[in-house]
């Protein structure tokens, strides 16, 4: 079992990106976000938000994930986040996505930086690709078509003062699976 272990986190290695995450590459991230038609719509009403240029996703049964991302309010950067996910299900592949989190209030955001926060199983995130929209929590999902990328059609809002949003960056991903995501959050 400790070898499966460590071929699984040695394949989610190397989907993370190898060089340090660059600023442009938060900024273009931000970019894709605002360009879409309901992920865009955030921007105008939030207290802040937490972004993820790359999120690296593998699994064979079992599944996990992790990513680096940065935190802001007012669009100042406050501090920096990492997500950890576990998985468990029928499950195979490996994938690359960006995701980004907007708080609808303090209350909010302190909740997700005060300490290790944790979306249980039943969280909903947007899934904008290029192409295709979606959302799926563990009691179901929907799914609908757009033009692409930059004009995807979503149907986001707030729950528990949070809103997220994903845009699949590359790789294949069969799953069936549940999980929840853990973060952890350093202040600047």
């Amino acid at each position: 079992m400790k070898t499966k272990l460590s071929i699984f986190l040695l394949s989610l290695l190397l989907l993370l990106p190898i060089d340090n995450v660059l600023a442009d590459e938060y900024q273009e991230t931000l970019e894709v976000f605002k360009a879409a038609s309901e992920s865009g719509k955030f921007f105008e009403d939030n207290y802040g938000y937490a972004v993820f240029p790359t999120i690296g996703k593998a699994g064979i049964g079992i599944g996990g994930a992790f990513g680096k991302g940065r935190v802001y309010t007012k669009g100042a950067h406050i501090g920096d986040t990492k997500v950890t996910q576990v998985t468990i299900g029928l499950q195979l592949g490996g994938q690359a996505y960006s995701q980004i989190i907007f708080f609808k209030d303090k209350r909010a955001l302190d909740e997700f930086t005060g300490g290790n926060f944790e979306f249980g199983a039943q969280a909903t995130a947007v899934a904008i690709t290029a192409g295709a929209s979606a959302a799926a929590t563990t009691t179901g999902s929907s799914v609908g078509a757009s033009g692409g990328q930059h004009d995807a059609i979503t149907s986001g809002k707030y729950h528990k003062g949070m809103a997220t949003f994903t845009v699949a960056k590359g790789g294949l991903m069969y799953e069936a699976s549940i999980g929840g995501q853990k973060f952890s959050y350093t202040a600047k």
